[in-house]
């Protein structure tokens, strides 16, 4: 039944990307591709699908990871506050109209801001020599809460113009997606996935309990730095990439672990590769669903994922880690 099921997984992954880049809003043949085409498809589908798929592989590992290291199962990468920092450090730059770097200012303030709260959390977090899953969670929530209120003043008292670029942003905007933009972005995911599956053994013995991985030989605190570390690259590499992505963090893992268990040495990179084919599908269905007036892929995920996480709740077997 298992190869089955990733028989089924492998062929989703198959047909999304393909899909994503030569379909909706108009098809593309790829065997028959005339100056025009080539130009929407190597200038704008190709750079916005591997954006799409480098922001959704980051948040799928971190979410997986994520919900792990705090053994909650309603973890997700932006209950630490990541996401509300880089929403905030974006947002006022967008609202200010500064540009100081070009099309490179946005995705470098977002995240800077994103680091920067991860370093607030990981000081909350910290007692008696590490960080504890329960502090981490709680300092996480407490600077969203904050963050996010600071982003609504900030929203309500700015002028009308430049409001709809900076809303449009805080719900996941791929249109900005260029090729330029992809090395940086790239290098943090890359460096987070690596530390997150060379340290995937240590995460099943703390998915465990701090007791048992100890008496395994691993280092809690230290695991748990590194882990907290990988996550919070990839969620701000993710952020600034392209905005606030949700639910594929949360619910990602959760479909994984139905088809290729609870070992984080698979499920970590079956998350990456979930998370990057769903983003890819919430792309294409947002770009084509009311064309030519575009969807943020933020929303289309929440629409997709809100019934089928509700539904996953219901399966108690299911929703576990």
């Amino acid at each position: 039944m298992s190869k089955i099921r990733i028989s089924l997984l492998l062929l989703v992954l198959i047909l999304v990307l393909p899909g994503s880049l030569f379909l909706a809003p108009k098809v593309i043949n790829p065997f028959a591709l005339d100056t025009t085409e080539k130009s929407i498809l190597f200038s704008i589908r190709f750079p916005r699908v591997v954006v799409a798929f480098l922001m959704g592989m980051a948040l799928g590992a971190s979410g997986a990871v994520l919900q792990g290291i705090l053994r909650n199962p309603l973890a997700d990468p932006y209950i630490l506050g990541i996401s509300s920092g880089a929403s905030l450090s974006a947002a006022a730059w967008i609202l200010s109209g500064s540009y100081f770097l070009g099309k490179f200012t946005i995705p470098l303030v977002a995240f800077g801001g994103a680091i920067f709260v991860s370093m607030l959390v990981g000081f909350f977090g910290w007692k008696r020599g590490g960080l504890w899953p329960e502090r981490l969670l709680l300092a996480g929530v407490g600077l969203s809460f904050l963050f996010h209120a600071v982003l609504m003043l900030l929203i309500s008292i700015s002028p009308g113009e430049r409001l709809g670029r900076t809303i449009f942003w805080i719900f996941g905007d791929l249109s900005i997606a260029d090729w330029s933009l992809i090395p940086y972005g790239l290098m943090f995911i890359v460096l987070g996935l690596f530390i997150s599956f060379f340290r995937a053994k240590a995460l099943n013995a703390l998915v465990l309990g701090d007791e048992l991985a100890h008496s395994l030989g691993f280092s809690v605190h230290r695991e748990r730095l590194l882990l907290f570390l990988s996550i919070s690259l990839m969620t701000a590499a993710s952020v600034s990439l392209g905005g606030i992505i949700g639910f594929i963090g949360l619910l990602i893992p959760h479909i994984m672990r139905f088809f290729v268990g609870a070992d984080s040495r698979v499920l970590v990179p079956a998350s990456a590769l979930g998370g990057g084919a769903l983003l890819c599908m919430a792309d294409l269905i947002g770009r084509s669903m009311m064309s030519p007036v575009e969807i943020p892929s933020g929303i289309v995920t929440a629409i997709i994922g809100s019934p089928y996480f509700l539904y996953l709740l219901r399966r108690k077997d299911v929703l576990s880690i």
